[in-house]
């Protein structure tokens, strides 16, 4: 049967969701909790990888076995049991051996979060990146729709990676502004049919240097056709990213 699950992290102390040699990961620390479960290693397969410090709303997962009791939907009680509490499955069910938590994903939302301050706000460090000013909510939605539709992003990937090509299409880069502890909050929610390692963060990273008139639209065209990653800007801090949520249909 395949398993399919739904989870949540604080990705704050793992290097990561892929499971690591000498470094603890999402993948290895929900790996163990079945092991736990059903005394055997079942191996994980995730939706994607989300890097060191990036957290998780809705990560999606699938593994195989034939012989576990447990049923799909009960999964989350029995093996929330067995992991540490920054890691939570929130749902279970079963799918059709032919999906692929993967390769079946159709379309995956991201979220970037931001608040505006002169000093670190403890209550929301963990999980946002302060800004001393924050642009305008109507300035960063101009600027946003630049990111929108089918484009080469190999500038927007970290040195290193591996993949067979750096066209990705966005759907949408949609920005939502709130206010919490007398502050801004600026959230950016980028949905797209794919990503590349580092991409939401450099996104994020050039739209701020676009808001504040630190980069041109001339030299963002030029980064799509050259794919330079010197053209953009700073990759932005792991903290402030978290996987919302992977679509299907």
């Amino acid at each position: 049967m395949r398993f399919v699950l739904k989870l949540s992290y604080d990705g704050t102390d793992y290097a990561g969701w892929q499971r690591q040699k000498n470094a603890l990961t999402v993948q290895e620390a929900l790996e163990n909790a079945l092991l736990e479960l059903a005394g055997r290693e079942i191996k994980i397969t995730g939706s994607g990888r989300t890097d060191a410090g990036v957290h998780a709303a809705g990560q999606v997962c699938h593994f195989d076995d034939d012989l576990l009791s447990v049923p799909p939907q009960k999964l989350p009680d029995a093996l929330n049991r067995f992991l540490p509490p920054s890691v939570r499955v929130l749902e279970g069910w079963s799918a059709d051996p032919s999906f692929d938590c993967n390769r079946s994903a159709k379309r995956k939302t991201y979220c970037y979060s931001l608040y505006e301050g002169e000093r670190e706000n403890p209550l929301k460090e963990r999980y946002a990146v302060r800004v001393e000013r924050l642009p305008s909510l109507e300035t960063l939605r101009n600027f946003a729709k630049l990111f929108e539709g089918e484009h080469d992003f190999k500038a927007f990937c970290a040195s290193g990676s591996s993949v067979k090509t750096t066209v990705r299409t966005i759907y949408a880069v949609e920005i939502q502004e709130s206010r919490s502890f007398g502050g801004r909050d600026i959230k950016i929610f980028v949905t797209g049919n794919g990503f590349l390692y580092n991409m939401v963060r450099t996104l994020v990273g050039e739209l701020l240097d676009l808001a504040e008139n630190r980069k041109t639209e001339q030299s963002l065209r030029e980064a799509y056709e050259t794919g330079k990653r010197e053209l953009l800007g700073k990759t932005m801090p792991a903290k402030g990213l978290t996987m919302m949520s992977v679509e299907y249909v």
